[in-house]
């Protein structure tokens, strides 16, 4: 075997919700090919690299459903604002003053950094130059579902939607069946693309074979536009001319009625929580108990940095479970364990991509982090779901494993350089800074 990590308590997320102590898993080649006691397997297996995760949890990889990587750059730079307000009068000024192909590329670097080192392996990403997005994913040996963003006005990379769309139609010819990377088509929303771009967007993906990414029903203005124009919730109009499907994910989900859930679940679309961004934005509360006891694939997300204002999925984690429980005002509403099922094989199921990551499984790919508990937050552990949700964090991950590469271990970057990134992201600090607009008075 190439790989074999040994001794750690192991949370496997796999059908059965198996937990083995003192548990050992064999990768060979991108590939988990055994999983078991250490004693079992230390005894018949010879690896040509053995890690000892004693005093360490062993778990899948996590997967952030919905972000925009290269907006790290931007953390910070609008607070306080509902988000119809933030995007047009913060947000979209600051991308057409600042967005070029340099700027997605060392912001993405910045966030595909901190998502590594919080122990997420897989993501979803929406933004502009998505080419460079993918590049930079694959150097750093993460995974990605990665969408070009689709607007009906002009964005730093494309100025029309048809231009979009040809960029997104080589993009996808250059990316597809890559073993890292996944390109997307990513309309933006039922606000900034009309009906006619997002019917142009799903012929694309479905002629292609790819997912569509896309924000849904996020905001109560995006609701009552919709309830104005088409006669529905944003649900119902994307389902009036054959726009959800089995290939769509869709990020928030945050205003629905039941019949919207029972579209949702009857076109089998993932959907997307993302608790940090919409308490901050004021957005609203996913209805994720409903989504999922109707059997709708939900998974996590942090959404941009711009957003929330970090990548930290364990953070998510316990803000996920704990508005659920205070919402509903039941501290049974989200368990434990049904948060690190979205942060993980709940993720997967959303991004259609189940059978592949999501779990610690023998034939799936070795996409796998080490957690310690050597921390005073982490010490004592009784339950290991409850120590993820509500006690670790980004800075508990050691080592990162993704297709069986090691990307990171024991906190030291393989593949990216941090100093480098850290320098160039104080450095577009200072461009930006000197962009931006003054706000307009309160």
């Amino acid at each position: 075997m190439d790989l074999l990590i040994s001794g750690g308590l192991l949370v496997t997320m796999d059908p059965e919700f198996r937990i083995i102590e003192d548990g050992a898993i064999a990768v060979e080649g991108d590939t988990i090919s055994a999983i078991g006691k250490r004693a079992d397997l230390e005894g018949r297996i010879r690896a040509a690299k053995t890690i000892d995760a004693r005093g360490a949890i062993i778990m899948p990889g996590m997967i952030n459903g919905h972000m925009h990587a290269a907006m790290s750059l931007f953390r910070g730079v609008a607070e306080d604002r509902s988000l119809d307000d933030w995007l047009r009068n913060y947000i979209f000024p600051a991308e057409a003053r600042n967005v070029t192909e340099d700027f997605v590329l060392w912001g993405t670097r910045l966030g595909v950094l901190e998502m590594l080192r919080g122990g997420v392996t897989c993501y979803a990403d929406m933004y502009y130059f998505e080419d460079t997005v993918a590049q930079v994913t694959k150097e750093a040996g993460m995974r990605g579902v990665l969408g070009e963003t689709v607007l009906d006005f002009p964005a730093p990379d494309n100025k029309s939607p048809d231009a979009a769309l040809a960029y997104c139609e080589k993009y996808i010819d250059k990316w597809k069946g890559d073993p890292l990377v996944t390109p997307a088509v990513a309309p933006h929303s039922i606000y900034t693309a009309s009906n006619d771009t997002l019917i142009k967007t799903a012929e694309l993906a479905r002629r292609k074979g790819v997912p569509i990414l896309m924000h849904i029903a996020e905001a109560p203005f995006e609701t009552e536009l919709s309830r104005a124009r088409h006669g529905g919730s944003p649900v119902h109009f994307l389902e009036t001319f054959g726009f959800l499907g089995p290939d769509v994910v869709g990020a928030h989900c945050v205003w629905l009625d039941a019949a919207d859930i029972a579209t949702l679940l009857k076109r089998r679309v993932g959907t997307v929580h993302n608790p940090s961004s919409n308490m901050k934005l004021a957005s609203g509360i996913m209805p994720v108990v409903q989504l999922l006891h109707a059997g709708v694939p939900v998974g996590l997300g942090t959404d941009s940095a711009a957003a929330n204002n970090n990548q930290d999925l364990f953070q998510e984690m316990n803000l996920a479970a704990k508005l659920q429980k205070v919402s509903r005002m039941d501290p049974r509403a989200l368990t434990a364990r049904e948060t690190v099922e979205m942060a993980t094989i709940g993720g997967a199921r959303a991004l259609h991509m189940e059978g592949k990551i999501g779990s610690l499984e023998t034939g799936k790919q070795a996409d796998i982090v080490l957690t310690g508990l050597g921390a005073t937050h982490s010490t004592p552990m009784y339950d290991v779901y409850s120590q993820l949700v509500y006690a670790l964090n980004a800075h508990d991950v050691l080592t990162v494993v993704i297709a069986g590469k090691i990307v990171m271990e024991v906190r030291v970057m393989y593949t990216m350089d941090k100093p480098l990134i850290l320098a160039k992201a104080h450095e577009y600090q200072r461009k930006v800074a000197a962009s931006l607009i003054a706000p307009p008075p309160v």
